[in-house]
């Protein structure tokens, strides 16, 4: 198993230009949230020019399709044509998992999260955008899924507590 190492692959997205939005467990990370994740989630900008970057960026990362049957990935067309035709998708890459979500659920995408996004300094020039915590929370809520489900009223603590601060 690989070790996750999410700092290099937000390094790389940087690397290529890749306009995203940092999403799911590890933007509730950078929030200040105590639970572990143990993949990236990303809304990556769905224009072609970024698309490509993207692509350039996942090929550096040696990106594969995670899939359950096959532990160390599936090859794919890593290239904007084959992005523009997914809603999501889920890596397996030298980094760690990586997920990308063209349209994460209860969002409008990348030009909503973006708009509220907030910049993060990571060290050593690493600045990511990292999609509000209340979009967030949103998001977990309209997935509905059961680590969502579970992860909620962390989360909901979390903002209650930064409102009142």
């Amino acid at each position: 198993m690989l070790r996750f190492r999410p700092e290099e692959m937000l390094r790389a997205l940087a690397q290529h230009r890749v306009r995203y939005v940092v999403i799911g467990g590890i933007g509730a990370t950078l929030h200040g949230s105590p639970l572990p994740t143990r993949d990236a989630d990303i809304c990556p900008a769905p224009d072609v020019a970024n698309l490509e970057s993207l692509a350039n960026a996942l090929r550096e990362m040696d990106a594969r399709i995670r899939t359950a049957d096959a532990p160390e990935g599936l090859a794919f067309a890593c290239d904007a044509a084959f992005l523009q035709r997914v809603k999501l998708l889920n890596l397996t890459t030298r980094f760690g998992d990586l997920d990308l979500s063209f349209e994460p659920s209860g969002t409008g995408g990348y030009a909503e999260l973006s708009a509220r996004a907030v910049a993060y300094d990571l060290g050593e020039g690493l600045i990511v955008p990292v999609a509000a915590l209340e979009d967030i929370v949103r998001s977990k809520e309209a997935a509905d899924r059961e680590k969502d489900r579970l992860a909620l009223p962390t989360l909901r603590l979390l903002l209650r507590k930064r409102r009142s601060e």
